[in-house]
């Protein structure tokens, strides 16, 4: 009979990747029993329940459905509803600990919910910072880290970053990007699709394009600069722009749709499935985005990656990466893509503990504290 139980909290996208290794890790550890919540941060078909098939999730056990709304409202109801699920789930089962991954609302309103509750918390992918408080995840990273005692790290930096902070070393553990292991378990998957040939690309030929956040796409002199360039660049080589909801919005409200839509060489598509988008991004010439996780997968897959931030939590992936912090200096990302065409960018090298082993050093862990 399983002596110690966990639960599991999955929110938004990433947090699918980063969790389905785990729980496969700690399958073979006969006394830990795993629940796993779905808060529903994410509820758009591509970028929730897809995930779960594609990357072999298992259905969530309890989902809180949560929805959208503000980061208040969105944290409200999370914490209201995680409350009452643990809770019970206390009083009735036990839960040895709360497990939370990365730096989402979900992240750290659960981890609010454990405290007071005085469930002990393990955060996966602890110890990264932007120090940029105007972030939200750098604020969900700060809250999640100070409550948490288990930290589960990713990169040495986060190591550093605790230590400064004040937490106990026997708290900190350096175990490597379980990111990471689910893209390796599925790449060779991906590649079998036949998703570069639907957009009428070839391997090693495009670039491929996400942005979101709001300093790259909510003023308009800005965007319409980077979709200039954008449109510039897909006439030497072709561009996928998957277009996330909230940049969807601004491309119409800005008026700059028609700009995308006259370009032969820029295929816009909607967030596309795990699958189909490893399938372009392992396969891409180079990757332009402000995403954090889209910032470590290309540095394991060694494809150029221009970083439209000023500042990343992820800091392996420039000094020994493949990417490079461009900002909203368009200057720069010109000159980088200039570099990356000619053939002149750096390599960069795969970091130390990106084995796709992750998930089992933090089996172990977790299966003991």
């Amino acid at each position: 009979m399983a002596d110690k139980h966990l639960v599991f909290v999955v929110g938004a996208r990433p947090n699918f990747m980063k969790v389905a290794p785990l729980l496969r890790a700690l399958k073979p550890y006969k006394t830990v029993r795993s629940t796993l919540v779905h808060t529903g941060q994410h509820y758009d078909q591509n970028l929730s329940k897809v995930f779960f098939d594609e990357i072999g999730l298992p259905e969530p056990d309890v989902s809180l459905e949560v929805g959208s709304g503000s980061h208040a409202v969105q944290t409200a109801r999370i914490l209201e509803r995680f409350e009452e699920f643990l809770a019970a789930a206390v009083r009735n089962d036990g839960v040895s600990r709360v497990v939370v991954v990365g730096d989402v609302n979900s992240t750290m309103a659960c981890t609010l919910v454990a405290s007071k509750l005085e469930v002990p918390v393990a955060h996966v992918e602890a110890g990264l910072r932007s120090f940029d408080r105007s972030m939200p995840e750098e604020i969900n990273r700060l809250v999640t880290d100070v409550l948490a005692d288990c930290l589960l790290v990713s990169e040495p930096s986060g190591v550093e970053n605790l230590k400064a902070e004040g937490r106990p070393a026997a708290q900190i553990h350096l175990v490597g990007n379980v990111m990471i292991d689910t893209l390796y378990h599925m790449l060779p998957k991906s590649k079998s699709l036949g998703t570069l040939s639907e957009l009428r690309i070839e391997p090693g030929k495009y670039g491929v394009v996400t942005l979101h956040r709001p300093a790259n796409v909510d003023e308009p002199k800005s965007l319409a600069n980077l979709i200039e360039i954008l449109v510039r660049v897909s006439q030497e080589a072709p561009l996928v722009f998957a277009v996330h909801p909230r940049t969807q919005e601004r491309l119409k409200q800005f008026g700059l749709q028609p700009s995308l839509d006259a370009a032969p060489n820029v295929r816009v598509t909607p967030p596309l499935g795990y699958l189909p988008f490893l399938a372009l991004t392992s396969q891409a010439r180079f990757i332009i985005t402000d995403s954090g996780g889209l910032q470590e997968e290309s540095t394991a897959l060694g494809v150029p990656c221009l970083t439209m931030r000023p500042n990343t939590e992820r800091p392996i992936t420039v000094t020994e990466g493949t990417s490079t912090l461009v900002g909203s200096d368009m200057a720069s990302l010109e000159r980088c893509l200039d570099q990356v065409l000619a053939g002149r960018y750096k390599r960069g090298r795969r970091p130390e503990l990106w084995d796709g082993h992750a998930a089992e050093r933090m089996a172990e862990i977790l299966a003991r504290v």
